[in-house]
């Protein structure tokens, strides 16, 4: 017979890579829709080749789920944002 667990589940953290890329005319939107959006990611580094002419931005996001790493941007950077699943190795 299982035994019942006691305590908090603990909730399996996933890592995942956001690419959002975005046309140079929609450069300052991307940004600008950060303002009143509640996410961890405010302040925090972030990889972006917007000032080399690129428009991608990548961030390197640990989530129970891809969803809810999604769920860390605003809704107009998300929907132009892949979310890849990754997880670090050593280099041989």
């Amino acid at each position: 017979m299982p035994r019942a667990i006691s305590g908090p589940i603990l909730l399996s953290m996933g890592r995942f890579l956001l690419v959002h890329k975005h046309a140079p005319e929609q450069c300052s939107s991307a940004w600008a829709a950060w303002r009143g959006h509640p996410s961890r990611l405010h302040g925090s580094d972030v990889t972006c080749s917007c000032v080399h002419g690129g428009h991608t931005i990548w961030w390197d996001v640990e989530a129970p789920s891809a969803e809810e790493a999604l769920a860390l941007l605003p809704g107009y950077v998300a929907r132009s944002t892949s979310v890849v699943p990754i997880r670090r190795v050593v280099t041989p």
